[in-house]
């Protein structure tokens, strides 16, 4: 009797493990295409403007345009940064996002923080676009930049290429001229 019932527990184990492998196994879809946008103001209201995510599906890249006006002649840095709390203006944002724990670098090194972005160039009438197309960023997942702050800097960020102490944190790109917390755009 001892044999028996060994023997049919192990058949209803068998049969319930064989079975479970042959189900197939639910795919988790890629997400739709997500797009995201901030609307980035300063506190003297002269910088504004917006910058808009695109993302075609969570394997995909992320399409970053900008287009801001009321900013001084020249290079501008160009950063997301840590957090989306503006309590206290763009100085309560922290610092800049960096999930892999790099230095500080341009879009295009290898080493970076996930939200580099470089420099956006404003002409001489104030006004600067920037498209740019980043694989170190999502608008899903685990490392989703949705809630995150986006600040614009008074000066040229160096790409963490440049002698100062702040190049490998900052870019040395000075101080935080306007800022924004990015969110879901609506889908009209």
């Amino acid at each position: 009797m001892k044999f028996s019932f060994t023997a049919i527990t192990a058949a209803l184990v068998a049969s319930v493990f064989s079975s479970a492998h042959c189900k197939p196994t639910p795919q988790m879809p890629p997400h739709e295409a997500l797009t995201a946008i901030v609307s980035l103001s300063g506190p003297n209201a002269t910088v504004s403007g917006t910058v808009t995510f695109n993302q075609a599906d969570s394997s995909s890249a992320t399409q970053i345009f900008a287009n801001l006006t009321g900013l001084t002649e020249g290079k501008h840095g160009l950063h997301i940064h840590q957090f989306g709390d503006l309590s206290n203006g763009c100085a309560s944002l922290g610092p800049h996002y960096n999930p892999f724990n790099h230095t500080h670098g341009g879009p295009e090194g290898e080493q970076r923080h996930a939200g580099d972005f470089g420099n956006i160039i404003a002409n001489a009438d104030g006004t600067a676009t920037l498209t740019l197309t980043i694989d170190t960023i999502h608008l899903s997942g685990p490392f989703s930049i949705l809630g995150r702050g986006i600040v614009l800097h008074s000066g040229e960020d160096d790409l963490g290429l440049g002698n100062s102490p702040l190049s490998n944190t900052t870019g040395n790109s000075g101080e935080r001229s306007a800022c924004g917390v990015i969110g879901y755009a609506s889908a009209a």
